[in-house]
């Protein structure tokens, strides 16, 4: 079993503990609409193309809601578990093009009821988890860290720099690879240090948050 297989199951496990209507950190999103947002992506092959592409997004705004009001709850979670079907071309990419989405949403329901300004302590991952998601992070920052307002460097805890993206003075920002890529996706609260000039770091938290 891969580990995007493993984050899909833990994901419909959390979602499936906390129900329908918690809380998530995409914003105005429930994990129903997560849930249906996730089944969409997957298996409406018409609307999924929204998700990415702006001028289509409506549409896929539209199935999305659809799908989250219409479809029972243990449907959707069934769903969402059996992933790609097969005639999704994600099926044979699942490994690779869904371990940082099952990932990421995953985090977005373990801390969705979370205080963004509390001190966050983050679930202890597989070691091989960990590694896995150095990819993931490395390509996914290449489009957010770009228009940074500072020369923004990711930093593991072992002191690899993973990633490195954006202009003017530098800000060093150090976690582990899960927790980068939450940042790098603009996810709060996430376990990372910074350095750099306090200003720009500043500039650099507000601007993350705005992805």
């Amino acid at each position: 079993m891969s580990f995007a297989q493993d984050e899909r199951r833990a994901l419909v496990d959390s979602m499936r503990e906390v129900g329908p209507d918690a809380p998530t950190l995409c914003a105005g999103w429930t994990t129903r609409d997560l849930a249906a947002h996730l089944v969409v992506r997957e298996r409406r092959l018409d609307a999924a193309p929204g998700i990415l592409i702006k001028p289509l997004a409506g549409y896929t705004e539209k199935v999305q809601a659809s799908v989250a009001a219409d479809t029972d709850w243990d449907k959707l979670l069934a769903d969402l578990a059996s992933g790609p079907p097969i005639f999704s071309p994600m099926r044979p990419l699942d490994r690779w093009a869904n371990l940082a989405e099952m990932f990421i949403h995953h985090e977005d329901v373990l801390r969705g009821a979370a205080d963004p300004d509390s001190e966050w302590v983050p679930r202890v991952l597989d070691p091989g988890l960990q590694d896995a998601l150095r990819m993931p992070l490395r390509s996914m920052s290449k489009m957010t860290l770009r228009s940074m307002p500072a020369r923004v460097t990711l930093r593991s805890t072992d002191g690899a720099d993973l990633a490195s993206g954006g202009s003017g003075e530098p800000v060093t920002v150090t976690g582990t690879p899960g927790e980068l890529l939450l940042f790098a996706t603009g996810r709060t609260p996430v376990a990372v240090t910074f350095d750099g000039d306090p200003g720009r770091i500043d500039a650099v938290k507000a601007a993350a948050h705005g992805f």
